[in-house]
């Protein structure tokens, strides 16, 4: 009888690891297809842990674009680009780890850290002080940049910004929520492109939610990119360092000195709009505040026109 149960344990395990081998081929197959759909397109800068990817368009004062959570620069390029680039030279950057930018490590997935390797490509390239356009998380590492890095900020132009983190992700991050950098890795590596590819066009309504997604925002905006273990990864790395790094920036925000302005969808599903914005007004009471009633958290994407006029208006 004990050997009975232990050849069905075996057997059991057996299974678990076939599935696990077909889920790794299976997403190496899509990764590469990911890949070449939407294929490196900017230039790379060699930074002190890794390289940023980044796109560069137009003349003039420089504008950066820093993006959130599991995104890439195709965020921007979406719709804000274009629109800005006709006065603007606008700088759209891949954050380390995500896109086709790189990290070395999870220390580089840091908050602080990211914002120091963006400075550190733009002080390299010789660009700034530049307007700084942050979107989310990307929100978070403008912050980091201008209370760290200042003499490369000219302003903050922030759109659905992370200005202190929530008690707890927002409901379309949960999968992505796996403290152990082990277990990380192999969901990474096996289930995390399945399921995104199962659950995608849920994960996509929530996050663009009350707003409805543009059907091509997978293929224009960059989507398809995180059909990557690595995507998966950065990203779930990413999302661990809210939580250790953001207290540590949101009680220096006080100590900002350039122009500050703060865009928000009041509908936002992945940052509450109301919470995000007393934040803000509490530490720097002279930022400039806008709202889109009813938005959820992609204006950029949805609203193309008003974050155009929003970052005109800071950047003057």
């Amino acid at each position: 009888m004990l050997s009975v149960i232990l050849w069905i344990f075996v057997g059991l395990i057996a299974l678990i690891l076939l599935a696990l081998v077909i889920a790794r081929r299976f997403s190496i197959a899509v990764a590469k297809k990911a890949a070449a759909a939407i294929p490196a397109r900017g230039r790379f800068t060699e930074v002190s842990g890794g390289r940023i990817h980044w796109t560069d368009q137009g003349e003039g004062v420089p504008v950066v674009m820093i993006h959130g959570l599991a995104g890439n620069l195709h965020n921007f390029g979406y719709a804000l680009v274009d629109r800005l680039a006709g006065d603007f030279r606008v700088i759209a950057v891949d954050r380390p780890g995500c896109g086709w930018s790189e990290r070395d490590g999870d220390e580089q997935a840091r908050i602080p850290e990211q914002a120091r390797m963006i400075a550190e490509m733009l002080e390299k390239e010789g660009i700034g002080p530049a307007i700084l356009v942050g979107h989310s998380l990307g929100g978070a590492v403008s912050l980091a940049l201008a209370v760290n890095h200042p003499e490369r900020v000219k302003a903050l132009a922030l759109v659905s910004a992370l200005i202190q983190a929530p008690s707890q992700p927002a409901e379309a991050f949960a999968g992505i929520d796996i403290a152990n950098p082990v277990l990380r890795r192999l969901v990474a590596n096996t289930l995390a492109v399945p399921m995104s590819i199962r659950n995608g066009e849920k994960t996509l309504a929530f996050v663009f939610g009350p707003d409805a997604p543009p059907k091509d925002f997978r293929t224009r905006g960059g989507g398809l990119l995180g059909l990557r273990p690595e995507a998966f990864y950065a990203a779930a790395t990413d999302l661990q360092c809210v939580a250790k790094d953001m207290d540590g920036i949101t009680t220096r925000i006080g100590n900002i000195k350039v122009p500050v302005g703060l865009f928000y969808g009041t509908d936002d599903r992945i940052l509450s709009a109301g919470d995000q914005i007393a934040v803000l007004r509490q530490a720097l009471p002279d930022a400039d505040i806008e709202t889109l009633d009813g938005g959820g958290h992609m204006p950029l994407v949805i609203a193309p026109e008003r974050v155009e006029a929003f970052v005109r208006r800071i950047a003057s």
